[in-house]
Order: structure tokens, then C-alpha cells, then sequence
């Protein structure tokens, strides 16, 4: 009986161990699988409905949907990715070499708001020190954009390579999707219903969160760029994709891009153009997380917005660019994960329990203490 137990517990050390130096060694691999993954969760109708019509035949089925991805996703993304390198590299050249207004704002206060500037000043904040600062970390920002985009561009075999990757993996999940799944819930020592409910939850979940957290960045992007463009503010590409990043922080993400262009428009001048701007950003910007994301994930599978915004932020620290995805799916796992711990061994919430008055009205003299009478007072 020793010698079994012993024999189960190597085995397991050594499929842990097996597992663990895998990883290790895939590791600088990862990244293009974990996105692979992700498409093919998001495009699974889109491959289902292609197998359906192509009478069952997988791997053309799977073809297809990948060419979906190339045509909808990876051609649209490089496209993107070489205007914003532009744009950032040319927008870093005209705030460097002084072209670009940057103290329109800071005038605007001084004119605007001289109480304001009196406040400041009492506490040792200057105007010259403000425009000094905004000049110093736009050229900072610029530069730092800049200078990432223009690295993607030197590496473009590399990334190539990644997005190779990335598509071959693809084929395969939409092809073999299903056996991977059947192996991983056979594999894993959850229990078969257990492991379905979670798969079905996490799959869910996930897919509402990704779905409506990409959907409303890049619906909120675009407008934002075409809203730059017509106004006649330069870099109208890179400042939507700002806006679309930004659209994680609830409420007042985007704003953040577009209220301070307002108002550099309206320093200058340039007072239709704020008006379209501030019109836009508050009526069709505004509105896009209002109304768009409940239409595209519903209330009841949609994470709060404060723990999308978080996930995001602790993935883009841990697993870099991918963590913009990874953050939330992550975040949705944790919470199918407690759920269904809370439905199994979480005993019932204290408020499901009527109060004894309402549940049965006699109830209340039953559970109270017994009154006896003594002298003609009644006491308990």
C-alpha cells in the first residue's frame, strides 16, 4: 500500500515537473498562442457557421475563419500600427522644434481664471513653471511613442514571425478546438460536470468582457479620430487610438483626450471647432459605453467596470501588450472560479431567510421570552 501511494505521488511530481519545465520552455512562445486562443473563441460562430455550410469539412471551415482573422483583425491592425508610427514620430518633431502651441491652455487661465493663478502662485507654482512642465512631458510622452512605434517598425521580421505564429496556432484551435477541450476537462481532477460548468461560465464570461471591452475601444477610437479630423487637429489617427486605450477608465476615459483639445481650441480661437468637439465627445463618445457595451456583452455576464479597469492594468504589468486581454480573462476566471465555490460550499446568504413576523405572524410570540403575571403586573 506504501509502495503504491509512493509510485502515485512520483507520478504526480513528475507530470508537475514535466509540465513546469514545458512551459519553460515554450515561454517566449506564449504570447502568440494565448492570442490564437483568443480569436478563435471570439470567431467561433463565424467557424461554426462555415462548417455548417461546408458540410461538415473542418480544416477548409478553419482556413477560412483564419483568412476571416487576417482580412478583419491582422491587416487592419498593421494599417493602424504604421499611421500611429507616424504620426507619433511627426508629432514628436513639431513639439521639439516648437511648432505646436503648447501654452495656448496656461494663457487661457491666466485670462480666464486670475484667482486661480493667485492660488498657484501662494504655493510657490508659477505659470512659467507650468508651461515649462507641459512642454517637458509632452516632448517626453512624444519621444517615448515615438520611439516604441519605431522599434516595431526595425523589428517587422520579428513580428512577422509572432503573427506567423499566431495564425498557425489559430487553424488549429478552430479545427481541434473541441478535442483540446475534451482532453483538458478529462485531464483536469475537478469532476466532469463541475469542469463543464466551468468551462461554459468561463467561456461566457470572457467572451462578453473581451468582446465588449475591443468593441467599445475601437468604437469610441474612431469616433474620436474622425471627430480630431474634422475639427482640423492634426494626428487624428494617434490621438483615437489614445482614446480607444483610455476607454478603459470608466466615465471619463476618452474625455481625458478630447476635453483638453477643447479646450486648447477654444484658447486659440478656434470656437466652432471646440463646440463640434465638446458636442461630439459629450453626445456620441459619451454615450458609446452607455448604450453600446450593455447591447454588446448584457448586464448579466458583464464585469464592473472598476474590475475590468484593474485586470487591465495589473495584465499590462504582468503579461505586457497581451494583458490588455489577458487582465480581464484572467479577472473572469477568478470570478467563475469563487462563484461556483460559493454555490457549492458557501452556505446561504443570511438575507434569503424571512423574518420570522413576515414568514408567520405568530412566529414573533412564539420565539419571545414568556411574560408571567405577578401582582396584577405582567413580567417576564
Amino acid at each position: 500500500m506504501r509502495l503504491h501511494n509512493f509510485e502515485s505521488r512520483f507520478f504526480v511530481v513528475l507530470v508537475l515537473a514535466t509540465t513546469a519545465f514545458f512551459l519553460w520552455m515554450v515561454w517566449s512562445f506564449l504570447q502568440p498562442v494565448f492570442w490564437a486562443a483568443v480569436f478563435a473563441v471570439l470567431f467561433q460562430r463565424l467557424f461554426l457557421r462555415l462548417e455548417e455550410r461546408l458540410n461538415g469539412r473542418r480544416s477548409l471551415a478553419a482556413l477560412l475563419a483564419t483568412l476571416s482573422v487576417i482580412l478583419v483583425v491582422v491587416l487592419p491592425f498593421a494599417l493602424l500600427v504604421t499611421a500611429v508610427a507616424r504620426q507619433a514620430l511627426s508629432l514628436y518633431q513639431r513639439i521639439a522644434a516648437g511648432d505646436i502651441n503648447l501654452y495656448a491652455p496656461i494663457a487661457l487661465v491666466e485670462r480666464w481664471l486670475p484667482t486661480l493663478t493667485g492660488t498657484l502662485a501662494q504655493y510657490g507654482i508659477g505659470m512659467e513653471q507650468l508651461r515649462a512642465s507641459l512642454q517637458t512631458a509632452a516632448v517626453s510622452g512624444s519621444q517615448y511613442i515615438a520611439a516604441r512605434a519605431l522599434a516595431v517598425g526595425q523589428n517587422v521580421l520579428a513580428v512577422a514571425v509572432l503573427f506567423g505564429l499566431m495564425l498557425y496556432f489559430l487553424f488549429f484551435f478552430f479545427r481541434d478546438g473541441d478535442r483540446i477541450l475534451r482532453g483538458v476537462v478529462r485531464a483536469l481532477p475537478m469532476g466532469d460536470d463541475r469542469e463543464k460548468r466551468l468551462m461554459r461560465k468561463f467561456a461566457e464570461v470572457s467572451r462578453a468582457t473581451v468582446k465588449g471591452t475591443l468593441v467599445v475601444a475601437a468604437v469610441q477610437g474612431v469616433i474620436g479620430g474622425l471627430l480630431f479630423s474634422l475639427v482640423g487637429i492634426e494626428a487624428a489617427v494617434f490621438w483615437g487610438v489614445a482614446m480607444g486605450i483610455l476607454s478603459l477608465l470608466p466615465a471619463i476615459g476618452s474625455a481625458l483626450i478630447w476635453v483638453p483639445a477643447a479646450v486648447i481650441l477654444f484658447a486659440t480661437g478656434a470656437i466652432w471647432q471646440g463646440i463640434v468637439l465638446v458636442v461630439g465627445g459629450t453626445l456620441v463618445i459619451g454615450l458609446v459605453d452607455n448604450v453600446l457595451r450593455p447591447l454588446l456583452v448584457g448586464r448579466e455576464t458583464q464585469m464592473p467596470d472598476y474590475l475590468v479597469l484593474l485586470a487591465t492594468l495589473g495584465g499590462l504589468t504582468v503579461f505586457g501588450l497581451a494583458g490588455f486581454v489577458a487582465g480581464p480573462i484572467v479577472a473572469a476566471l477568478f470570478l467563475v472560479m469563487w462563484e461556483m465555490f460559493a454555490n457549492e460550499y458557501a452556505p446561504h446568504d443570511s438575507s434569503e431567510i424571512p423574518e420570522p413576523s413576515a414568514a408567520h405572524p405568530g412566529a414573533a410570540s412564539q420565539l419571545a421570552p414568556a411574560e408571567v403575571e405577578v401582582d396584577g403586573v405582567r413580567r417576564p
